[in-house]
């Protein structure tokens, strides 16, 4: 049977249903999980929807994240692609990316994340009477979901939080697909620029943080102004559009809202079964580095391939009924932090701060409901990172 090749990325979700990948990639994971695909540069390619397909490709070395070797599945970026910036490790691979790794791991393993669990109910304790102060209706992306994880990394980090909007500015930059190159560049430097001298005044008078700690070891100034900044990134605009969006979309569940209330042990499963269901970070490219064979297919030597996350964690050969949201399903092995030697070094903060945040916003405010009509949201279909540019909201 001759396989289908698709033209182009599909990329428009479904009207009315925020919180679904595109209709047409379940369509094409029933029929093709590894099928072939045409890129806006002219280059053909592969697009992988399938979750086991998904996972055997990012778990292989013999596919690289090198930028320079990839084609860009969407319009923009028709021309070559420049290396990653030094310190940012999805851009890398074996050996340099895993001594940054091995630097950096032990800084955010899941005991010291634990440890952090007061602190971030600190946080959103001071961020939940700041709401009701200003109540009884907020945006809140700018009142919860953002400055949350943004105190904590820059905490973890050692940054002044007072620097947060330069910090976000330039985040949005670098993760909009409408950002030229020369954009996104700018504002990594903008951003290096600023950690290189944090970087500087920490080596003269170290401090008890991530970067402090790192001023003692081998890295460059470069490189620890590289990483932080690669960090700072990750850590802004993630768990803040999870923060957003998984409660936009337990608004939207009346019935896996109140089983969350009901039952504050679901808090683990259901951090879980959200970061499955909206997978945010949707979209990832490898390229292969020699000829693979996957699926009955063979990826040749130079071929990229596009991993569509939020299809393979709605794979129903993985999760039975994957379009549900069920906050009791056992939903370990999702993709929402990747797989393999990439996968997320900040995934296990990112669990403590959904853990805390999530259900002590409806704790404290279980009136809680849209301010505006569900199809007003406005969402991040702009973006690298999908989630809710604003979510009003209001409360009795």
């Amino acid at each position: 049977m001759e396989q289908d090749e698709l033209t182009s990325l599909p990329t428009a979700r479904p009207t009315g249903c925020p919180f679904d990948p595109p209709a047409e990639l379940g369509e094409i994971r029933a029929r093709w999980p590894l099928v072939r695909m045409s890129y806006p540069d002219g280059h053909r390619g592969w697009l992988v929807t399938g979750h086991a397909q998904a996972r055997a490709v990012l778990g292989d070395s013999r596919f690289t994240s090198r930028y320079e070797l990839m084609h860009y599945p969407l319009p923009g970026l028709d021309g070559d692609i420049p290396p990653a910036p030094v310190g940012d490790l999805t851009g890398i691979d074996a050996p340099e990316h895993t001594r940054y790794r091995k630097l950096l791991a032990g800084k955010f393993t899941v005991r010291r994340m634990r440890q952090l669990t007061d602190r971030v109910e600190e946080v959103t304790a001071e961020h939940l009477d700041a709401m009701a102060q200003h109540g009884p209706s907020v945006d809140l992306v700018q009142a919860y979901a953002r400055p949350v994880p943004a105190v904590m990394i820059c905490e973890l980090l050692g940054v002044p939080y007072t620097d947060r909007e330069f910090f976000h500015t330039q985040v949005t930059a670098l993760m909009a697909p409408k950002s030229t190159p020369e954009e996104q560049f700018a504002a990594y430097g903008a951003l290096q620029d600023y950690l290189r001298d944090l970087v500087l005044a920490k080596r003269a008078e170290p401090t008890d943080d991530v970067l402090g700690d790192l001023t003692t070891s081998v890295l460059s100034d470069e490189e620890l102004s590289g990483i932080g900044t690669f960090l700072l990134g990750a850590g802004l605009d993630t768990t803040a559009n999870m923060i957003a969006l998984g409660a936009f979309a337990l608004l939207r569940h009346p019935d896996q809202l109140a089983a969350l209330r009901d039952d504050p042990a679901l808090a683990d499963s259901a951090v879980e079964e959200l970061l499955r269901y909206l997978t945010i970070a949707h979209t990832g490219v490898r390229a292969a580095l020699e000829d693979v064979e996957l699926d009955g297919q063979v990826i040749r030597a130079g071929e990229t391939v596009t991993i569509a996350a939020h299809a393979a964690n709605r794979d129903p050969e993985r999760f039975p009924e994957p379009d549900t949201l069920d906050l009791r399903r056992h939903a370990a092995g999702h993709l929402a932090f990747g797989h393999g030697i990439h996968q997320c070094l900040g995934q296990q903060l990112a669990r403590v701060e959904m853990r805390v945040a999530i259900p002590a916003l409806f704790a404290r405010f279980p009136t809680l409901r849209l301010a505006v009509p569900a199809d007003e949201v406005p969402l991040r279909h702009d973006m690298n990172i999908y989630g809710v540019h604003r979510l009003p909201v209001s409360w009795d």
